[in-house]
């Protein structure tokens, strides 16, 4: 564990160092926030309630959206890349052959790049959209950690879906096609263009129970003290049902391409 716990670390001093780089960020999710905000409110003066959320719900799911865009990956990873590319020069045979679990490795990598930036990227959006918008807050102040808690199960979920698009790369040479897929998948499904609420019919049914769900929409409606008791509960369980299917799937990912390398390599 000392060993995941020093690749975490130094996933968050990685792109800790990255200053200007995270205040771009900061800056390019207030804009778009403001954009989205002023879109979502004449779509809400037009339909009030939609989705179940008044006004200040509505504003309150832009910017966490904005907060978590990259601390859950709902546009990328930002890990997968670089497996990719590890995995089309070879590279990856060294790491097989590492006395360390290569998923166990990347998820703590992931763990302190997630945990950077939601300290750079994700606190600062949130008080700009809630200093400039009557935005929803919290009621009561355990909600805060419950939050934080669907955040961080998110996080894993995002960490295993884009895990299994660079492993595809094993097989397909070049994942960026898959890495497409997934782009859109997350863009659309996360909930990040609206909230899955608002999807009609069948569509939102399907949208609400895929993994992407776990990355946006569910953390949005913790925060939005929807699930209570047993309802968060089973917010957690979805999330964490989501997590440990796609791990798993993970893991039986890289046994074949662990035995394909041996194979090849021998």
């Amino acid at each position: 564990m000392r060993l995941y716990a020093t690749v975490a670390a130094g996933g968050f001093r990685r792109h800790a160092t990255y200053r200007v780089a995270t205040a771009a960020g900061v800056f390019t999710n207030t804009v778009f926030g403001f954009i989205l905000s002023y879109t979502f409110i004449a779509l809400w003066d037009a339909r009030p309630a939609l989705g179940g959320y008044d006004m200040g719900d509505a504003l309150a799911y832009v910017w966490i959206g904005q907060a978590l865009i990259t601390v859950c990956g709902l546009m990328g990873g930002g890990f997968e890349e670089e497996l990719i590319e590890r995995i089309r020069t070879g590279d990856i045979a060294v790491d097989l052959y590492r006395p360390a679990d290569l998923q166990t490795w990347w998820f703590a990598a992931n763990l302190g790049r997630a945990a950077y930036q939601l300290l750079g990227r994700g606190i600062a959006p949130m008080v700009f959209g809630a200093l400039a918008f009557d935005v929803t807050l919290p009621d009561r102040p355990w909600t805060w950690l419950a939050f934080l808690g669907s955040v961080a199960l998110g996080a894993t979920v995002s960490f295993a879906i884009w895990y299994l698009v660079a492993m595809s790369a094993f097989w397909l040479l070049d994942g960026q096609g898959v890495v497409q897929v997934a782009w859109l998948g997350g863009l659309f499904f996360s909930g990040m263009l609206l909230p899955l609420n608002v999807f009609p019919g069948a569509l939102g049914d399907l949208a609400r129970v895929l993994p992407w769900a776990s990355m946006l929409q569910v953390p949005a409606d913790v925060y939005l003290e929807r699930y209570e008791g047993w309802g968060l509960l089973g917010a957690y369980a979805f999330q964490g049902c989501w997590a440990a299917v796609l791990l798993g799937a993970g893991r039986a990912a890289q046994a074949a391409a662990t035995r394909k390398v041996v194979v090849q390599g021998g």
